[in-house]
């Protein structure tokens, strides 16, 4: 395996300005570059979504990976792409033109979101989809919706999710760890890292909290993620007024987030839609306990008595699912444990040894 040649494609991928911008992509690029394959990256790296930043990386990427396509295609033995539409249909042309096997990742948003914009991309994903070498869905949710809605063989779709890197994301002595984040001595954080966007859930979140603090005085809700709507953010700051502890970070490196994750006392996420929800594995991989939506992937990772499932859009499930957790210590315990399973079940290396495996089938 290890003299195969890769190419990954991908709408999202950091850099030291956009540190988090779709940093589960880099770290399986770093992966299987630390297994001896060559891996060569054509990517958008810009987070910018107003209308203007949008077209023009769009633009100046599709011509980038047309000229790579013309000019060095031939050299690569498969084609990664991440997101369905519009990756997969770059992935297609090394398909078509140099008989490169082509894997494409769905990763949720690209079938909940952007299939559904209009009935010409949804007849892209479609096609994308069907004529992937292999599809791989990072939740069993997501892989169903895969064979169902776009009729894709089952065979053709595994369920590989992106895996969590254990060598970040580790257990810190809970006083230590909120020491080194300024969280106060008598506090009860709560932690939530993501996209600060509606669909993420955290108008519920904050109209939960609400509801909590009044029961617990100590607790405090740090909020870690990019502004990614402003109207949304200008919204959120507004309900937020006349509750105390509620703070928004901005998005940190990958390193600094474990530490948020080892201090908090619990982590929640609230999500309207979560194809896999990696993010709450990684809560997990550092002990802590996880209160989350009962969507998509979450559903499956937090199942089986794993985390704390509540409603989707609803406030009170949510608050109940949070204040159950903050009452019973036993069931915290028994969360930190079944949360060290589900981790180490999906530890990144285990994850890269499927993957190595998908790349010598196709």
């Amino acid at each position: 395996m290890s003299g195969k040649k890769i190419l990954v494609l991908s709408n999202m991928y950091p850099t030291e300005m956009a540190k988090s911008f779709g940093i589960f992509v880099k770290n399986q690029v770093e992966a299987l570059r630390g297994r001896g394959l060559h891996v060569d990256v054509i990517a958008v790296t810009n987070p910018r979504t107003d209308k203007v930043n949008v077209l023009t990386k769009y633009i100046l990427w599709l011509l980038r990976t047309l000229i790579h396509c013309v000019t060095k295609g031939r050299n690569y033995d498969v084609v990664h792409a991440h997101y369905v539409f519009p990756t997969g249909m770059l992935g297609l042309w090394y398909k078509k033109w140099w008989k490169a096997k082509l894997v494409v990742t769905a990763h949720g948003g690209d079938i909940d979101r952007m299939a559904n914009k209009s009935g010409r991309i949804r007849q892209w994903t479609a096609t994308i989809l069907r004529e992937a070498d292999h599809v791989i869905a990072v939740g069993h949710k997501l892989a169903e919706q895969i064979r169902n809605e776009f009729d894709v063989p089952e065979e053709n779709v595994s369920v590989i999710n992106m895996g969590v890197n254990r060598r970040i994301f580790q257990p810190l002595d809970k006083e230590e760890a909120r020491k080194r984040c300024g969280i106060g001595e008598h506090e009860i954080p709560i932690l939530f890292v993501g996209n600060i966007i509606r669909q993420k859930g955290l108008i519920e979140l904050v109209e939960a909290f609400s509801k909590l603090k009044k029961e617990y005085h100590s607790v405090s809700l740090y909020l870690i993620g990019a502004k990614k709507d402003n109207a949304f953010y200008n919204e959120l700051t507004h309900r937020m007024e006349g509750i105390n502890d509620v703070h928004i970070l901005d998005a940190m490196q990958q390193k600094d987030v474990a530490v948020w994750m080892a201090a908090a006392e619990m982590f929640v996420l609230p999500s309207h839609l979560e194809g896999f929800g990696l993010v709450a594995l990684e809560a997990m991989s550092c002990h802590t306990p996880v209160v989350g939506s009962r969507v998509g992937g979450l559903a499956y990772l937090l199942g089986d008595g794993a985390g704390v499932l509540v409603e989707p859009g609803n406030p009170d499930s949510l608050f109940e699912g949070m204040k159950k957790l903050l009452d019973d210590a036993d069931l915290r315990k028994q969360l930190v444990q079944k949360g060290e399973e589900r981790a180490q079940e999906n530890d990144q290396e285990r994850i890269i040894d499927q993957i190595l495996q998908l790349y010598d089938r196709v």
